[in-house]
């Protein structure tokens, strides 16, 4: 990853490099995705159809499922099952990136108003869901299915600190240790996507309390969102202890050690698990300003690390706690 590569080559040594608890992409495959997550339970996670049933299955809250279409031969009746929804996204089980992933924000007539404000035929929607099931967005190209999700509406907490998309968190979990945090905030430059590769903000939280720390664009630190002109220092994400406790609980969901668990907050139903990632990327890292290396090697040299979660999240909160907003 550039972003990555260019965070690295600002440290001048490999010494520093480790002083600054960097994870490198090397380590974190070899360290703790290959030596954590066993391979076997790896598609539970790749497949967000797969994840959203296992969650709700454990009682962990998720977007409500409107529909799946699994067939070609499935396609006919796709009109009816829209019909009784305004607004929904369309998203590639499989996909990756959040490559075909289709919102729906309302309707204007016969067509589909989509976030940007553009609108869709049916036949547009018809095609698309026809080009993910013929594996166009999925890893490898598979066959896939697509899935049909009711939309989030965001809590409006977050109105002043994004443009347009649907703001989520990132969080890294080892062994059900909630370890390092960040938002992910949509801009003009990310055409609404919560996407940093695009020119999305990335916010570093603060474990102990969810309030920022440090906000990013283009690798580069910022105090303003470009679009919103509004300051992040202020910046506080509410639910945080019922996000820790959420994320928290995906490792006994899912087995794996280390994960990238992605959540939302919906203005009705409060914190929803979005998706889990086995190979959840570094950037946050370059967010919060700091290295998650030292925070896992923490949780590693426990002697009794399977506690209840209440305890894991006092835990993360007593000794990953960070400084104050900085740029």
């Amino acid at each position: 990853m550039e972003v990555i590569r260019r965070f690295i080559d600002s440290f001048a040594k490999p010494g520093q490099l480790r002083e600054a608890g960097i994870l490198s992409m090397n380590s974190r495959n070899l360290d703790y995705v290959i030596k954590y997550n066993p391979r076997r339970l790896l598609p539970q996670v790749d497949n967000k159809l797969t994840t959203k049933q296992m969650a709700q299955q454990a009682g962990v809250a998720v977007p409500e499922l409107l529909g799946v279409v699994s067939y070609q031969s499935e396609i006919k009746n796709l009109s009816q099952l829209l019909a009784a929804h305004e607004h929904f996204v369309i998203k590639p089980a499989q996909g990756s990136g959040g490559k075909g992933i289709l919102v729906i924000t309302g309707r204007d007539g016969d067509r589909y108003v989509k976030a940007s404000g553009d609108t869709l035929e049916f036949e547009d929607i018809n095609r698309h869901v026809s080009n993910i099931l013929g594996g166009l967005y999925s890893l490898g190209g598979k066959s896939d299915v697509a899935m049909i999700e009711g939309l989030i509406q965001a809590d409006p907490v977050f109105n002043d600190y994004s443009f347009e998309g649907v703001p989520d968190i990132r969080m890294i979990v080892f062994r059900g240790f909630p370890v390092m945090a960040m938002l992910r905030l949509a801009t003009r430059a990310s055409d609404g996507k919560a996407n940093l590769h695009q020119g999305a903000v990335g916010v570093g939280l603060d474990i102990a309390t969810g309030k920022s720390l440090r906000a990013v664009q283009f690798d580069s630190p910022i105090k303003l969102h470009p679009d919103t002109r509004h300051s992040f220092e202020s910046l506080q994400v509410p639910h945080w202890d019922r996000l820790l406790e959420l994320t928290a609980a995906c490792y006994g969901m899912t087995g794996l050690g280390y994960l990238g668990v992605d959540m939302v907050l919906d203005k009705h139903l409060g914190p929803l698990i979005l998706e889990l990632n086995a190979r959840p990327g570094l950037a946050i890292q370059i967010a919060n300003g700091c290295g998650i290396h030292p925070r896992l090697q923490k949780i590693e040299a426990m002697p009794d690390w399977n506690i209840p979660i209440p305890e894991r999240v006092i835990f993360s909160k007593q000794h990953f706690t960070s400084q104050h907003f900085s740029s």
